[in-house]
């Protein structure tokens, strides 16, 4: 029997190195040097792994990410301030506005005398400057309010995003609640300093309109009552009623009047009906302080037929209607942004009048003019060329109209997108001509497949009208003589990017092999 403690091991030698092993015997991955009567601590340990990294760092990939932002910043930048040519940028002045600019201001100045303007409705299509102008038009108002010291505010919703009475009274409510806090805190600071003034010489009373101290003093903690009693509205959870009560009780604090802007106020009521519309349109003959003006700008000329004949005769008490755009005129608008939007000579002389030709197809929509050349302008900046050419407009049409396409696709409802893809699976298979009865065949295997409802043949050839309605598909009644007549359907976009949108439906994403579905049609 051996005895170990006679056999002692070996004293590690200084100078040697250790090599950790972990736990389950593996080698350990650094060589960690070790001075007799010290220990490697954690952040030792950190110091060597981190050199060793930087001293290994052979990787061609890691060679590769450094400076990765370096090369795209070597060109010269083609945009001098690209916000002038997003949509939320509002101009210093509007090319061939200046009638309907006009025809506001006339509406609006009433409120500058303290009287109630007219409730105004703008109309127009997309892109022909309903909200830019009204904006303008506002901001002038606030600006010359504040000049002459009349009590003048405008507020602006977006009913597409606030499209519900709750949310609208809810958001105006804060608004007007967060400004009259405001207003009390500016008035405490002036009587805390006119009171301190006071204090220090009785005579600076007299400048007040206060008899006494005590009176100052009330005054401030009157107003810290008041302020006290200011309750945020959640944007859910209470009765409407209170909600509205909110809202009025803050609009009603002082005297004011306000313009309350209600952009794609059509949004509102096919969500909500016209019940915001009557209360907002009633409002003044229950304020005692305040006055409210409503301002509506809508895409849809004919969505005041939706509206209780009370509500209408109130609200489109003033109508203004923005006309498209023709070329020429989208031709002076671009013309006038580019000059702020783009470094020097960046735009060759084709790009602005191609631009404004795009958009002139589009019903005269300055938008889209805008996207064209700001997205012409970024394709531009990608190549690393020096100035943006007709081509660039070209690849930027292209794109807009792929990303629009995307869009409306992303969108649809689950058997509409079922439809769809049946359609694109039939011309992927070399199907030309393609009937409504082909369609119905592969759509009822797709519904199948993922479990879906099957409708009728007549409600599919409906949703397919539907989709030719959106661009999306071509449907052309053709006559078959004694056989009737059918709808011969194809594809009018991209069939890989449209695929790939519908694949991304959780629900269409589920089917694992589609050529079974093509073969039923002949099945069928």
């Amino acid at each position: 029997m051996t005895d170990e403690s006679n056999n002692p091991a070996p004293a590690s030698d200084p100078s040697t190195t250790e090599t950790s092993n972990d736990a389950d015997g593996s080698d350990g991955q650094f060589d960690v040097e070790t001075d007799p009567g010290t220990s490697t601590g954690p952040s030792d340990l950190d110091d060597v792994i981190l050199d060793n990294l930087d001293a290994g760092s052979d990787d061609p990939s890691d060679e590769a990410s450094r400076g990765l932002f370096d090369d795209l910043l070597e060109g010269e930048p083609i945009f001098e301030n690209k916000e002038v040519l997003r949509p939320s940028y509002t101009p210093h002045k509007l090319p061939h506005r200046e009638e309907q600019i006009n025809n506001m201001a006339t509406i609006l100045v009433t409120a500058l005398r303290g009287d109630t303007p007219s409730n105004i409705l703008i109309y127009g299509k997309t892109g022909t400057g309903k909200t830019a102008s009204a904006k303008f038009v506002s901001e002038e108002l606030e600006t010359t309010s504040q000049k002459y010291e009349v009590p003048c505010e405008v507020e602006y919703i977006n009913c597409e995003v606030t499209d519900t009475q709750y949310r609208v009274l809810a958001q105006l409510a804060n608004k007007f609640i967060d400004k009259n806090a405001q207003l009390i805190d500016d008035r405490i600071a002036e009587l805390e300093d006119a009171l301190s003034r006071a204090r220090e010489n009785a005579a600076a009373l007299e400048e007040t309109a206060f008899d006494s101290l005590d009176d100052i003093e009330a005054e401030i903690s009157s107003l810290e009552a008041d302020k006290s009693e200011f309750e945020e509205v959640p944007m859910t959870g209470w009765p409407t009623d209170r909600v509205y009560s909110s809202f009025f009780d803050a609009v009603d604090y002082h005297e004011r009047v306000v313009v309350i802007m209600l952009d794609e106020i059509d949004k509102l009521v096919e969500k909500s009906g016209d019940d915001t519309l009557y209360n907002l349109s009633r409002m003044n003959s229950e304020l005692e302080n305040s006055r409210v003006s409503i301002m509506g700008i809508s895409n849809d000329l004919k969505f005041t037929d939706f509206l209780d004949p009370r509500v209408k005769s109130s609200l489109g008490e003033e109508e203004i209607v923005f006309p498209p755009y023709d070329a020429n005129q989208l031709r002076d608008i671009l013309q006038a942004r580019s000059d702020v939007a783009f470094k020097g000579d960046a735009l060759t002389e084709d790009v602005i009048p191609l631009c404004a030709a795009f958009a002139a197809q589009e019903h005269g929509d300055a938008r889209r003019a805008l996207d064209l050349l700001r997205t012409a302008g970024e394709l531009a900046e990608r190549d690393q060329t020096d100035n943006v050419l007709e081509d660039h407009v070209r690849q930027a049409q292209e794109k807009i109209e792929l990303d629009r396409v995307v869009e409306v696709v992303r969108t649809l409802p689950t058997q509409s997108k079922i439809v769809l893809f049946a359609i694109i699976l039939l011309e992927k298979n070399g199907v030309h001509n393609i009937n409504t009865g082909e369609v119905f065949n592969i759509y009822k295997n797709l519904c199948e497949e993922i479990d879906a409802d099957i409708l009728t043949q007549r409600r599919v050839t409906d949703l397919i009208s539907e989709l030719d309605m959106l661009g999306i598909v071509n449907a052309v009644v053709v006559s078959k003589g004694r056989y009737g007549r059918t709808k011969e359907i194809s594809l009018s976009v991209p069939t890989e990017e449209t695929e790939a949108v519908l694949l991304s439906d959780s629900r269409l994403g589920d089917i694992d092999d589609v050529q079974p579905f093509v073969q039923a049609r002949f099945d069928n």
